[in-house]
């Protein structure tokens, strides 16, 4: 699934859902009189300006490499994934506060029928939107719509606390504020997961070890002699990966030879694993103190 159509089509189809929930949401609450649906409202509005991120994001992500951006766009991806974390934890700070005010004044939740029925369906509906957004994300694999898969979620969670204080509210005044914190870390553990795989994208990470063991079973079928690879480093631009690491030839072999083994090595390692590598050629029996 292309990674740019896969992101519009998911933030086209969030907006228009949250569009809708935000005013069947708003009228509930002001004719049921209920705050807490009304805030819900505004909270299931915020998911849209999400969506409308992740449709930017994998737009700027499509742009073609240029002469200022060589290896091309697609860090914007994770870039867009930030800014959807960042939030996330706006929401889940807010939650956490508007909980102890509610727990500290000694307030519950009041809700009437049609609070239930509309909160109940928006359950529904942003639970679906979610899976639907994680689904898409594993066929297309943009972290920006798993990013927005989480923003609705939290949006399903936030419905569910208010059923849960609908019908426990009589019994147990403070299970809006306690139901509220509990949210409150869920989104912060969401924020967390969302922020490390982004963040670990724009620094780099090594190499997956399933990867390490496919070059090195090209370069087994590319060069009889064993030419030892090491000092593997990744460079991940979403779009386009950049692979480099050394070998070691024979301390007689001259430079074209040279050249040539690496040359062949890595044009494979691009058709079989559609990856860049830059290869550094080494003497065998000579030590190379490297920088990391």
């Amino acid at each position: 699934m292309d990674k740019v159509r896969a992101g519009y089509r998911e933030g086209i189809i969030a907006i228009i859902v949250n569009t809708g929930l935000f005013g069947i949401k708003l009228w509930a609450g002001i004719v049921s009189g209920s705050i807490a649906l009304i805030a819900d409202a505004w909270h299931t509005i915020s998911d849209s300006l999400s969506s409308f991120i992740v449709i930017i994001g994998s737009r700027l992500a499509s742009e073609k490499p240029d002469k200022d951006h060589p290896f091309g766009h697609g860090r914007w991806e994770p870039i867009t994934a930030i800014f959807i974390g960042f939030f996330l934890a706006v929401i889940a700070y807010n939650f956490i506060r508007d909980s102890i005010d509610r727990f500290i004044a000694g307030q519950t939740a009041d809700f009437g029928l049609i609070a239930i029925v509309v909160t109940a369906v928006s359950l529904l509906v942003k639970a679906w939107l979610a899976q639907y957004a994680f689904r898409v994300a594993r066929k297309s694999g943009n972290s920006a719509v798993r990013a927005d898969g989480w923003h609705h979620q939290s949006d399903a969670l936030t419905s569910g606390v208010i059923l849960a204080a609908i019908f426990f509210a009589d019994r147990f005044w403070w299970i809006d504020s306690i139901l509220g914190g509990l949210v409150s870390l869920l989104l912060l553990y969401a924020v967390f997961e969302i922020m490390k795989e982004a963040v670990n994208k724009l620094l780099g990470e090594s190499p997956d070890p399933e990867l390490i063991r496919q070059v090195e079973s090209i370069i087994e079928n590319s060069y009889h002699e064993d030419v030892m690879p090491h000092h593997y480093h990744l460079h991940n631009y979403i779009d386009h990966k950049e692979l480099t690491f050394h070998i070691k030839v024979d301390d007689n072999m001259d430079v074209h030879n040279g050249h040539e083994i690496a040359t062949e090595i890595e044009n494979r390692i691009f058709r079989e694993l559609n990856i860049s590598a830059t290869i550094h050629v080494e003497p065998k029996n000579q030590k190379h103190k490297t920088r990391g």
